[in-house]
């Protein structure tokens, strides 16, 4: 059976880059942890902390936003990948192969994890189903017999995991070539789908048709496995640590939704803290019970209840991608890590998921946030797709003449310029567009 190589998979050349691509390793900083760093550092990344996770974005009370969240799954990949890649090199040290790559496993899957939501849109993930729906429902969709099968797909099922692999390697107009000249490993790292936009399941994929033949590079440097012949609708199996990203991702958006719903007093202390309390044995839950009796502050409480589940989580998907390493390596793994754990923690797992689409996502402002960021959303589209393809009237004139330099509003096809809208739309903040979208209705003045 085919299997990836872990070798191959660990790859430090930089997207774009290839050419200047320096295989001597730095002691001090490798090219993965400058991955790590040059996010850190990018307005991309910083824009993330004025867009929405779950919950409107704060007043007196703190919840996660897109920034906070990232980071925090940051720091449980990386754990993650910590422990996996020290039972790894166990594992093929006692074979008598190389294990100097796994050193490398925390730094790439903690960038991965950092960039994971740079592509997704304002307004949380009704800011995808928004610009999804104006093509396949609203006024965008007079503008089919405009592009092909591929491009249409892509625009229907507008995807922010595949808008984060755009983000960091399309070239952008006065950028570099390659984007954000990653390393292979990270980008790989980072694709949940591996196939293009007509095999989307649920509106899931990893690339646009104008990234593939990059995600097709990619891919075919790294070995992974390609699962569709040729002329078939390119699809490829997941890189490994892509397992870790999903994973890591899964775990803080759930358990910290509680955290916050109880903060906002959407779920109460006993809520919260049962749901919390089912991961564990009685053994194990009557220590915990023993620590909580000892702090009165009820957050504080469901804070060291967080953290005891998240580690918990962490410990049974390392376990979990040790136990079936060889399934992932051949393609053959199905599902996430979270979906094989143990009964014990599956069961409360799957216990917080029903608790937060019954009480959490369907609360009153979460919905409200949604309703405004579609309208927000559709409006917007509705008259910068507008400029692009009329750029020759007035009103166009000064909506083009608001655009970042960056994006290229007269590009050589339709569906170049239609791209140039998303991508400037994708990158708002959530302030940032309900402001413009004030501005476009005459509701608000530059101040005189």
């Amino acid at each position: 059976m085919t299997r990836m190589n872990w070798e191959r998979l660990i790859n430090d050349k930089r997207f774009g880059l290839e050419d200047y691509h320096d295989p001597k390793k730095n002691l001090t900083r490798t090219d993965f942890r400058r991955d790590y760093d040059r996010l850190v550092f990018s307005s991309p990344f910083r824009r993330l902390q004025n867009k929405t996770q779950v919950f409107p974005l704060p007043g007196s009370i703190f919840v996660h936003n897109r920034l906070t969240h990232s980071m925090e799954v940051s720091c449980v990949g990386k754990s993650m990948a910590d422990n996996i890649a020290v039972a790894l090199k166990a594992r093929y040290a006692a074979q008598g192969a190389p294990v100097e790559h796994f050193d490398h496993l925390g730094d790439i899957v903690a960038a991965a994890c950092l960039a994971h939501d740079l592509g997704n849109p304002p307004f949380g993930h009704s800011g995808e189903k928004a610009i999804g729906t104006f093509f396949s429902e609203g006024d965008g969709l007079r503008l089919k017999p405009m592009f092909t099968h591929d491009q249409w797909s892509d625009l229907i099922n507008f995807e922010g995991n595949a808008n984060a692999f755009r983000l960091l390697t399309h070239q952008f107009n006065g950028r570099r070539r390659g984007g954000f000249a990653m390393t292979y490993s990270m980008l790989a790292s980072i694709v949940k789908y591996p196939f293009e936009s007509s095999l989307s399941t649920k509106g899931k994929f990893g690339f646009f048709t104008t990234e593939k033949e990059d995600f097709q590079k990619v891919a075919e440097e790294l070995g992974m496995l390609r699962l569709s012949a040729d002329g078939e609708p390119l699809r490829y199996a997941r890189h490994p640590l892509v397992y870790i990203v999903e994973a890591a991702d899964d775990i803080c958006y759930e358990v910290m939704d509680l955290e916050d719903a109880h903060k906002l007093k959407i779920l109460s202390t006993g809520e919260v803290t049962d749901l919390l309390l089912n991961f564990f044995d009685d053994t194990r839950r009557s220590r915990m019970l023993a620590v909580m009796d000892s702090v009165d502050d009820p957050n504080e409480k469901i804070a060291y209840l967080r953290s005891c589940v998240v580690g918990a989580l962490v410990e049974q998907c390392a376990a979990t991608f040790i136990e079936n390493e060889e399934a992932i390596l051949t393609g053959t793994f199905e599902g996430s890590l979270l979906s094989h754990i143990r009964e014990l923690e599956g069961k409360a797992y799957a216990a917080c998921t029903k608790v937060s689409f019954d009480k959490i996502y369907r609360s009153g402002d979460v919905v409200d946030i949604e309703l405004a960021g579609n309208r927000i959303i559709t409006f917007l589209l509705e008259r910068l797709v507008g400029a692009v393809l009329e750029p020759e009237l007035h009103y166009s004139r000064l909506l083009l003449a608001k655009f970042p330099q960056q994006y290229d509003t007269g590009a050589a096809t339709q569906f170049g310029k239609i791209q140039a809208v998303l991508d400037h739309v994708s990158a708002m903040t959530d302030v940032y567009a309900l402001d413009l979208y004030r501005k476009l209705n005459g509701m608000s003045l530059p101040a005189v």
